[in-house]
């Protein structure tokens, strides 16, 4: 199975789900510390030239692989993944689940600011603070999104290829 986390940028809520997902992050009983979130793999660090890349995180304690894709506003982008996927699942005959979770739905207003000057502008001293407290604020949805993510991705559906809007955790 492939877990895909994706979002605008690709670099603060979908590095913290794959973070989670991967156990790297502890559970959400307790709120992350600016230290736990400035460590984890990818957060804050991709620019614009990653957006569109699949990033690869690791491999979960049941096997299956985790990346993440920033995908900008392009709505059209985890549809025209998941076609692709059908395509080579049926020409190659292969039936590799994967499952796309979006993560946008979490984004607190303080993280899309933080995101902006630190990311768009340049602006650290301004955006990593904003961007700290934004993930202290979603980490527990972020959590439970990667949780139903993980039992979506065990569920037997006729699909082999499922996309997540995960409107229920904003």
């Amino acid at each position: 199975m492939i877990y895909i986390y994706n979002d605008y940028g690709g670099t603060h809520t979908t590095s913290l789900a794959a973070a989670y997902h991967l156990n790297r992050l502890p559970q959400s009983e307790r709120e992350l510390t600016a230290e736990e979130i400035l460590n984890v793999k990818e957060f804050n660090k991709l620019t614009k030239e990653d957006f569109g890349k699949i990033i690869f995180h690791g491999v979960d304690e049941d096997g299956h692989s985790v990346y993440t894709i920033g995908r900008k506003r392009n709505k059209y982008v985890v549809p025209a993944l998941k076609e692709m996927s059908l395509l080579l699942q049926e020409k190659f005959r292969f039936d590799e689940k994967i499952v796309f979770s979006n993560t946008s739905p979490t984004v607190p207003f303080s993280m899309s600011m933080g995101g902006f000057f630190s990311r768009g502008l340049k602006i650290d001293f301004i955006g990593v603070p904003l961007l700290v407290k934004g993930a202290k604020q979603c980490c527990d949805n972020i959590y439970r999104l990667v949780e139903n993510t993980k039992e979506v991705g065990k569920t037997s559906f006729a699909e082999n290829v499922i996309i997540l809007e995960n409107k229920m955790y904003k």
